[in-house]
């Protein structure tokens, strides 16, 4: 990709972080898919099938269906993708890592298929073929946290965060505009996993946020709180930015 922050392609880093994910999840045990998540009220099993679930909706997506994500007014995004998962608990682990699996595969050769300038609906707005696989690349490692964290296993950084930052960062004015507050332009100093400097924004933009990228993407994702990592703010609007920063839609 030759966007700003984000040098290496977008498809094949999703193809990387979910092949990532897949490994760790074929060596779990079935008393581990059955453990509680760090997502609120589900179980391992349930992160997985809700990821299947919403790479099936990102295919019906890609496919044309502009009504793949519709939801009734006043149901939020959390609370609609719930539901989806609720209607389906119960399901085999086995079953469910195979529907992942299949699912993942073709929206992924999807994505690369889809013409570059293309528009696919999705939670709060249509979104390009690249940036919506940045989400997917989001949404899945921020699940394999949710996962890995509470078994006490691995799951290491990578400088596919990159990715994740770039997202953060382009969507501040969403972010800012959900909080209904308004804020100048803030840029962005992250030192990623392998000590590279990832630098997002305008050079000469009063409010800069610096420091770790992980801890970054972490906050975005809703994974650590602002307050509780090492990110160092300057200016007027840094601070606040770092308080209503989101990886994901609402």
């Amino acid at each position: 990709m030759t966007v700003q922050g984000q040098e290496t392609d977008i498809f094949d880093d999703l193809a990387a972080e979910c092949d990532q994910l897949d490994l760790l999840l074929s060596g779990l045990s079935p008393d581990a898919w059955a453990r509680e998540s760090a997502a609120a009220g589900w179980s391992v099993s349930d992160v997985v099938l809700h990821l299947a679930q919403t790479e099936e909706l990102a295919i019906a997506s890609i496919a044309g269906d502009t009504g793949a994500f519709a939801r009734e007014d006043g149901v939020s995004v959390d609370e609609a993708v719930d539901r989806l998962v609720a209607a389906e608990r119960g399901v085999p682990p086995a079953e469910v890592l195979e529907r992942w699996r299949r699912a993942r595969r073709a929206a992924l050769d999807g994505l690369r298929a889809c013409p570059p300038k293309q528009r696919l609906s999705w939670a709060a707005m249509p979104l390009s073929p690249r940036t919506f696989a940045t989400a997917r690349l989001a949404e899945h490692w921020a699940h394999a946290l949710d996962i890995a964290t509470p078994l006490g296993l691995d799951y290491p950084a990578t400088d596919r965060l990159r990715h994740i930052a770039w997202l953060g960062h382009r969507t501040l004015p969403y972010a800012f505009a959900l909080a209904g507050e308004e804020a100048g332009p803030v840029r962005c100093e992250l030192v990623g996993p392998s000590g590279d400097v990832w630098r997002f924004g305008d050079p000469d933009a009063p409010s800069v946020i610096s420091g770790s990228a992980e801890e970054f993407c972490r906050i975005g994702a809703q994974r650590l709180a602002a307050q509780d990592s090492t990110l160092k703010t300057e200016g007027p609007d840094a601070a606040r930015a770092l308080r209503v920063l989101r990886n994901y839609a609402s």
